[in-house]
């Protein structure tokens, strides 16, 4: 059953040929069997198979209970669920919701269950998912590999099929180096396209919720179920939502390969040779394909401290509490945030400014951009560094190398894995206009049909 995606699940529980009970109780058993050697979870909630016993119910008497009828959803535990405790990955946080996040809420009006709540770096503020407090997250393709972060337990929930798709959070990269890293599609939105009411912050300005998936169509449907403003929510952005198209042709599609991002960023060969494969597919599919250039174009010191200064405004208080003690390497990098004057803060928002409009000016060159997700496919748990070219580098600049600059440009990017013998796969990542996700989702579709992007399961799975 975990075979089948998240869009056949749905359509085969709303026509009754299978139940929700039965799809459920079947992940649960899943997330139970793998949690002892994935720990992808800080909590799986069994209470999920009588939410699925009373869509069924409804289903009986002839209510459709929505498109996600009865689809079994893993969820990042900073995410707020009514009388659950969220704990943000946290030695100390603990908090039982009262109300539940604006996307929880219209992912269980939509059908879906949520199964679980999954592992997290800890506060959000991290790439690796190696927890202090709650243990590392483990990549299915090798569990002695870090699946990425922030949202690794989101991104393993969906590639080892735990879940039929999952829930994350992206201020740098937190969905997309999971999906990279695990070898799934991962959809980071623009900056006020889903609302963040109920969602533990990391950086309000960057923050955006996003969806993990093995396949577009999977991701698609999650999207187009959590998008739209909600009033209670200053970041969220009333703009109509255009449905996502059903495949966008290839040929005449002007693509900007960015410079100089691609070619300073630190990426292995496995990566670069990918890269330049994917490139030639797409020129072969007939796609415009040239490098755009400008001196924005590349991740500064700036970009640190716009995180930073909001980080430490969220943090400042308890990091002055010896009570509320954090992990190692987080509490390290937490007091960095506190060296952020204002001055930094405000020259680098006018560096965000100039950012936006030079990407601004190459839209109105391309259509899309496109670039690696992350400059290498594994990180070994435990080790500080990967090696690029035979030279170790610290391993938060390899993996948000591509990803990060994105947030602070607001605007889409999709992240896929592409067909290849390598495991996990290299990612390709397309970044749009701002509002364009489903001209992002329709494009993958595309390269996905074409065999050109492949979801392949993680050996024994």
């Amino acid at each position: 059953m975990h075979q089948k995606s998240l869009t056949e699940l749905a359509t085969a529980t709303r026509k009754r040929n299978l139940s929700a009970r039965e799809v459920v109780l079947h992940h649960l058993d899943r997330s139970l069997t793998f949690q002892p050697s994935l720990n992808a979870y800080t909590l799986i909630d069994e209470r999920a198979a009588s939410r699925a016993e009373a869509l069924d119910a409804r289903l009986a008497a002839g209510d459709d209970p929505g498109p996600l009828a009865g689809v079994p959803i893993a969820v990042k535990d900073l995410i707020d669920q009514s009388d659950l405790v969220t704990t943000c990955g946290s030695g100390f946080y603990r908090r039982r919701a009262e109300r539940s996040a604006t996307v929880i809420r219209r992912l269980e009006e939509a059908g879906a269950v949520i199964i679980g709540r999954t592992g997290l770096h800890e506060f959000a503020f991290g790439f690796s998912s190696e927890n202090d407090w709650f243990g590392p997250v483990r990549n299915p393709w090798d569990t002695d590999t870090s699946p990425g972060g922030s949202s690794g337990g989101s991104g393993v929930a969906a590639a080892a099929r735990l879940a039929a798709g999952a829930i994350g959070t992206d201020t740098g990269g937190s969905v997309r180096v999971p999906a990279a890293l695990c070898g799934v599609v991962g959809l980071k939105v623009t900056h006020g396209r889903i609302p963040l009411t109920g969602v533990f912050p990391l950086a309000s300005s960057l923050d955006t919720v996003g969806p993990l998936g093995r396949y577009v169509d999977d991701v698609a449907l999650l999207y187009e179920v959590m998008a739209g403003s909600d009033p209670a929510d200053p970041w969220s952005v009333p703009r109509p939502i255009p449905p996502v198209r059903p495949g966008s042709p290839l040929a005449g599609l002007k693509v900007g390969v960015p410079q100089p991002w691609v070619e300073d960023g630190p990426t292995t060969g496995t990566v670069q040779e990918a890269f330049s494969g994917a490139l030639g597919m797409l020129d072969d599919m007939g796609a415009i394909i040239r490098d755009v250039r400008d001196p924005q174009l590349s991740p500064p010191r700036e970009l640190a401290d716009l995180i930073n200064a909001e980080v430490a405004s969220v943090h400042r208080s308890w990091l002055e509490d010896p009570t509320k003690p954090y992990g190692p390497e987080v509490a390290d990098r937490l007091q960095q945030t506190l060296e952020v004057s204002l001055d930094d803060y405000v020259a680098a928002q006018a560096w965000r400014a100039g950012l936006r409009n030079a990407v601004a000016g190459l839209f109105d060159e391309v259509d899309v951009l496109v670039t690696p997700t992350t400059g290498a496919t594994r990180k070994t748990i435990g080790e500080p560094t990967i090696l690029v070219d035979a030279q170790p580098r610290s391993y938060r600049r390899v993996l948000s190398w591509f990803s990060s600059l994105v947030n602070h440009i607001g605007a889409p990017a999709l992240a896929l894995p592409l067909r290849s013998s390598s495991s996990p796969p290299p990612s390709l990542q397309l970044i749009g206009p701002w509002w364009s996700e489903q001209q992002l989702l329709g494009l993958g579709r595309t390269l996905e049909e074409a065999g050109v992007v492949e979801f392949r399961p993680p050996p024994a799975r």
